[in-house]
């Protein structure tokens, strides 16, 4: 974890360096999108509707910051970004934001579709005024077809997928993903969209639209689930903790609290039952063979389970990972975010509070290093408006230049 940004690359060294993106999206797939742009140099401006702003500002587990308009929703997906008020259905705000278009090199949204065009800004009317500009929309379920006026969350969206049909175990499925990764999805395939978009405007000098279902992006990050079926015929079906392609893959349990193992491959059977102490599993013909392992799922995870809880899962984790054996403990969030392997890669960094400079919150970085650095906000999240002025004195010598 970093104190400070001194192992952080500036911005201009960045990847994005030099691209600017005009965001016009709320609470967490649209702006987890142009966070990881931002990651990545990219000047994000966030346009934010007078008073109330993204509506992420309001959301999180503290109260206090909600009201303060700097929810952890907010926080954790907004540093290092610009912030400016503008009511897009006001002379004045609509002049601005114009100007902003003009000079923007990506346009991101993530309103149910149509909103835009009723606002006077349809594609076209966007490209005309610049036609380089990549312009991309994030919805449910796409900007056409029958379902593409239905309102959608992350929840619904999970549902629709068939996703949460598959997770939990038959007696407890269907169940939501413990996190919006729906969302989440959407906001990553948006952002890969839009590099593909830029490095064809490289080459072309013309502009993208970019239509993102998240229900789409979705069902095609769900892999194997999907083609199981789409292929093979073999619908996927829930199976708790356990993973349908291989066995023993899945939780088992040590003496002190529960254990991920995945010895999908024959010559980590080998190697698991040998570190268990219990080679007469090898030979055994119920699981000599990956399909008969398989079959007999249950018999041989009490098997194994009764040799683990001689044993912590951390003593377990290290001997079997040493060894080739793919083996960790299954942490919570607060044991998560103390690894010591994130702190090596300076995943994470401390930001102050908008409001409250002398508290410091901890925001992600991408997961990415680019020339051996992480790359994480080198600002923290703006206040609601913070650079609204810019825009508007932006604006007025924009007027001047034109002899308004």
């Amino acid at each position: 974890m970093s104190g400070d940004d001194g192992d952080a690359p500036p911005a201009a060294t960045r990847p994005l360096a030099g691209i600017r993106v005009l965001d016009l999206t709320n609470v967490l797939a649209g702006p987890y999108c142009s966070y990881q742009l931002m990651l990545m140099g990219a000047e994000v401006v966030k346009v934010e509707v007078p008073g109330r702003g993204d509506l992420a500002r309001q959301l999180g587990p503290d109260p206090d910051l909600n009201t303060r308009l700097l929810g952890a929703s907010f926080l954790a997906q907004n540093a290092g970004k610009q912030s400016v008020e503008l009511d897009l259905k006001s002379p004045d705000g609509r002049e601005a934001f114009e100007n902003l278009v003009a000079d923007a090199d990506v346009l991101l949204e993530n309103f149910r579709p149509g909103v835009m065009a009723r606002l006077g800004y349809p594609w076209p009317v966007l490209r005309d005024r610049n036609p380089a500009l990549v312009y991309c929309a994030i919805s449910g379920f796409g900007q056409s077809g029958p379902m593409s006026q239905r309102p959608a969350y992350d929840q619904i969206v999970q549902g629709l997928s068939g996703m949460m049909s598959i997770t939990g175990t038959p007696d407890t499925a269907p169940q939501r993903v413990g996190f919006p990764i729906c969302d989440t999805v959407g906001g990553l395939t948006a952002a890969m969209a839009i590099n593909a978009a830029l490095l064809r405007r490289e080459r072309t000098g013309h502009g993208s639209h970019l239509d993102v279902s998240m229900l789409e992006a979705s069902l095609s990050a769900m892999g194997w689930a999907v083609s199981n079926y789409t292929i093979s015929g073999v619908p996927p079906e829930p199976m708790g903790d356990q993973n349908a392609t291989a066995a023993p893959s899945g939780t088992f349990h040590a003496a002190d609290g529960p254990l991920n193992i995945a010895a999908n491959r024959q010559e980590q059977f080998v190697t698991l039952c040998r570190l268990i102490e219990r080679g007469d599993l090898i030979d055994d013909p119920r699981f000599a063979q990956r399909e008969d392992r398989k079959l007999n799922r249950e018999d041989l995870n009490a098997e194994i389970n009764g040799a683990l809880a001689k044993q912590s899962a951390e003593h377990w984790e290290d001997l079997l990972s040493g060894h080739g054996v793919p083996a960790a403990r299954i942490l919570t969030v607060p044991q998560a975010v103390e690894l010591e392997q994130l702190r090596h890669r300076d995943f994470f960094t401390d930001l102050p509070l908008p409001d409250q400079p002398d508290r410091a919150v901890r925001v992600a970085g991408s997961g990415v290093l680019v020339d051996g650095l992480a790359q994480h906000p080198l600002e923290r999240a703006p206040r609601l408006g913070e650079h609204s002025a810019g825009v508007e004195d932006a604006a007025t010598r924009t007027a001047r230049g034109a002899g308004r």
